[in-house]
């Protein structure tokens, strides 16, 4: 591989490349509770909206405008408990709400998955039920339920093989990191959890 191939690469998947660093940091940030993870994720939902709608995964384009709102959203949530208890405190997911979200999420793919396979979308079915669940874990991230990660560990996981399957090698990479942020966003979450449960601090 030559030099000019490499440039000629980068010129082609610059977006991506971006999308990439940008997600990476932006989770990673996440993972620490930092709010300043908002404005790096937003930045990853553009560029990540280019990259699908350019490789026809409709679904996937479609969820990154749904990321852009939550992402406002949970920014301003966060900033809110932030201002009032001047930490980022995570909130635990009780078995209602982890029904209503898997039951969203399935609702959500059946709908979706209909109208990809109208629109001749790359891998409707399974794209569609990514996206839904991934909203689901968007929303509870927004809402700083631990519960977020093992629902992005498990999408992320799946994605790997979609995205190697459409040629995204440098995203199917990161699904990979993202899993592994995943297990690590986990156990952080868990920790703080347990810590603000030992000194009874209120949600």
């Amino acid at each position: 591989m030559t030099l000019t191939s490499i440039g000629t690469w980068f010129v082609a998947h610059w977006i991506e490349l971006a999308g990439f660093l940008t997600t990476w940091i932006g989770i990673w940030l996440t993972t620490k509770r930092l709010l300043i993870c908002w404005p790096v994720v937003l930045a990853a939902d553009i560029f990540y909206l280019v990259v699908f709608y350019q490789a026809h995964l409709y679904s996937d384009a479609l969820l990154q405008v749904f990321f852009i709102a939550f992402t406002l959203y949970g920014w301003w949530h966060w900033w809110r408990g932030f201002r009032e208890l001047g930490d980022v405190i995570v909130v635990p997911l009780g078995r209602r709400g982890w029904l209503i979200g898997l039951v969203a999420g399935a609702i959500g793919a059946w709908l979706l998955g209909s109208l990809m396979v109208r629109l001749g979308a790359a891998l409707p079915h399974l794209d569609a039920a990514l996206t839904s669940y991934s909203l689901v874990a968007s929303w509870w991230q927004a809402r700083k339920h631990t519960a977020n990660w093992i629902l992005w560990i498990a999408v992320d996981g799946i994605y790997i093989g979609e995205y190697a399957y459409k040629n995204l090698w440098l995203t199917a990479v990161l699904s990979v990191g993202l899993v592994v942020l995943g297990v690590l966003g986990l156990r952080d979450w868990q920790r703080a959890a347990a810590a603000q449960t030992a000194a009874g601090t209120a949600v």
